[in-house]
Parts: C-alpha cells; sequence; structure tokens
C-alpha cells in the first residue's frame, strides 16, 4: 500500500509562522512498508554484481529502542540483527563492514550483538569492524566479535571495563524534611535505593557483579583477540581510552585505515575486482554517501547515565550495569 506524504510549514491561527517556512513543498508517493531497503553508493563499474554492505553501530548500545525528540526510534540490536540477516540472505553480499560510532552502553546490549555477529561469521562471509570517532567499551566489544578491526587515526577506543553508578538523596531529603519508609522482605531487597546510604555489604555485592561482567569482557577481549592472552588483556582493561596509535601498539586493533582503504582490502581478500557498496535503511530515510547517517542521528552522542523523569510520582531509575565510556558523567 501507498500513501502521500507531504512535507508542509508550520501553521499557527491559520497563517504561516514567520521563520517557520520550508525551501519548499515535497509531494511524493511513498512505500508504507518499512523493511530495510538497499542503496547503492558507490560502484567500481557498470557490470558490478558483487557487494560489501555496511552496517551501522551509532551512539548509546541499548536494549530497548533508542529515545528521538518525537517518539522512540530504532532498536539497535533489532535493527542490527535485522541488517546481518538481509547481508547474509543475499548471495551478492561478499563481506560486511561494521561501521561503529558508540561509547558502548548496556552490558546486555552489547554482549546481544557481540553473539549476532559471531551468528552472522557462520555463513562464512567476512565482516571488519571500522572505528570513527568513537568506539569505545561496548563498542570495543562487538568490534571484538569480527574478523579483523580497522581504526580510523583520530579515533578513540578502549575503555574495557564495567561502569555502575548510582545516587543518594537522603541527605537532600533531610533537609527538606521528607522520610522514606520502606518495606522489604529481605535486608538486599531495596540494595542500590537512592533513599538511603550504601552499606558495605550492599557494596560488596554489586562489587562481585561488577566483577563478573568485567570478567565475561576480558573473555570476549581474549578470544577476539588472538594475539593477546588474557593477562595482557587485563594489564590493559583498566578502563582507559586508547588512542588509534596507542590501540594498535598494544594489540587492540589489527591496523589504521579509512573506510576505502578498507573497502580496497575487502575485495583483495574475498577476490573482486570491481564492487558495489550499499547500506541498508528504512524508507525515506536518504543516505547518499559510504559517510551518510540518517537525520536523526546527526546531533551526536548523548550520554546520560541517570535521566530522572520530571513528572510527578516517577519512580527513580534501576541501577544499570554499562559497558560505557562516559567521562564526567
Amino acid at each position: 500500500m501507498k500513501r502521500i506524504a507531504c512535507w508542509v510549514g508550520l501553521l499557527a491561527a491559520g497563517g504561516v509562522v514567520p521563520g517557520c517556512m520550508p525551501d519548499g513543498v515535497l509531494i511524493k508517493l511513498v512505500n508504507t512498508n518499512q523493511e530495510l531497503e538497499e542503496r547503492e553508493i558507490l560502484r567500481d563499474g557498470a557490470w558490478a554484481s558483487d557487494k560489501i554492505a555496511i552496517l551501522d553501530v551509532d551512539g548509546i548500545i541499548l536494549n530497548a529502542a533508542s529515545p528521538r525528540l518525537f517518539g522512540g526510534g530504532e532498536h539497535p540490536v533489532s535493527l542490527l540483527t535485522e541488517q546481518l540477516d538481509k547481508a547474509r540472505r543475499d548471495d551478492h553480499v561478499r563481506a560486511v563492514i561494521l561501521r561503529i560510532n558508540s561509547p558502548g552502553g548496556a552490558v546486555t546490549a552489547s554482549d546481544l550483538m557481540h553473539d549476532e555477529i559471531l551468528r552472522f561469521k557462520a555463513c562464512g562471509k567476512p565482516i571488519v569492524a571500522v572505528m570513527m570517532d568513537v568506539a569505545a567499551s561496548g563498542g570495543y566489544y562487538i568490534a571484538c566479535a569480527c574478523d579483523e578491526i580497522v581504526a580510523h587515526r583520530t579515533t578513540v577506543t578502549g575503555s574495557i571495563g564495567v561502569i555502575m553508578q548510582l545516587f543518594d538523596v537522603e541527605g537532600t531529603m533531610k533537609l527538606i524534611g521528607v522520610t522514606s519508609n520502606t518495606i522489604t522482605s529481605g535486608p538486599h531487597k531495596d540494595t542500590g535505593s537512592p533513599f538511603r546510604a550504601m552499606r558495605e555489604d550492599d557494596r560488596a555485592i554489586f562489587q562481585t557483579m561488577v566483577d563478573d561482567m568485567y570478567a565475561r569482557f576480558v573473555q570476549v577481549v581474549d578470544e577476539g583477540r588472538p594475539k593477546l592472552d588474557a593477562e595482557q588483556v587485563r594489564k590493559l582493561a583498566d578502563g582507559r581510552v586508547y588512542t588509534a596509535p596507542q590501540a594498535l601498539e598494544a594489540g587492540l586493533i589489527d591496523r589504521i585505515g579509512t573506510l576505502h582503504d578498507t573497502i580496497d582490502a575487502i575485495k583483495q581478500r574475498v577476490g573482486a575486482k570491481a564492487v558495489r557498496v550499499v547500506l541498508y535503511h528504512r524508507p525515506l530515510d536518504y543516505r547518499p554517501t559510504v559517510y551518510a547517517q540518517s537525520p536523526t542521528d546527526a546531533r551526536g552522542v548523548q550520554v546520560n547515565l541517570l535521566n530522572v523523569s520530571g513528572l510527578p510520582g516517577a519512580i527513580p531509575p534501576a541501577p544499570q550495569f554499562l559497558y560505557l565510556w562516559s567521562p564526567g558523567s
């Protein structure tokens, strides 16, 4: 089915708001089917049939729909799975480039993406991670599932580790004369509550959980970087970030290069003289070049470890375990 999409200026009281008039009015027929579409953005020759698909992992990695200004956005794990499935089913796709521009995110979401990449690799098609501005923590975690890791010369990567941030408003509540009365079935049911100070036994519980998740991160890097053993990984995994040259020297990446360098290297790897480079996108999501991102991503990465709703009666956020690089949060 098709519908008519019409983009018009904002109207107020039956007139156009001054300064809000768009450059033009577009009326066109569009397909309401929201399945991923393929867009060719590079072609070596008129008769090229082999393809290299570029898939994006942008922003915070969540196991939920990404927040947007007007409603929810894509579910990062679901989107990556959908893209990988499309590339796997297409016999003309010879390889995949996973372009990563992310400071990381939720522990489980990162692990799910890592597993989906491993599942894709079973089809025999190579997948190469290309790091952009930032591919840290969870972003690096998923890169370790790829056959090769390439970073731009200005990439920031690393931040191998786990972070969990809690807040305590007990002192503030006392100042304003508010008391929290909590009834629990056990002494640790309210562990992590912002309404009371954390006890040492609470901290020990969370530390044990963080240590377990850290051990999983070390294991993933150890398995994904065969030239590094577990002890070498632990020395690098103190949470710090690395520049691309530092990461190369440490063995965390395979080489420094550009997206075009990577395309040329993949062509040699799969024995293809001419290829078509394609992106997958939703209908109306225009992407004209290899560097293109969707308009909703153009605002940059927003990192919020704590996002408390201002609505009356809102429940404070639950504690989260994160593979996330978030300086200053």
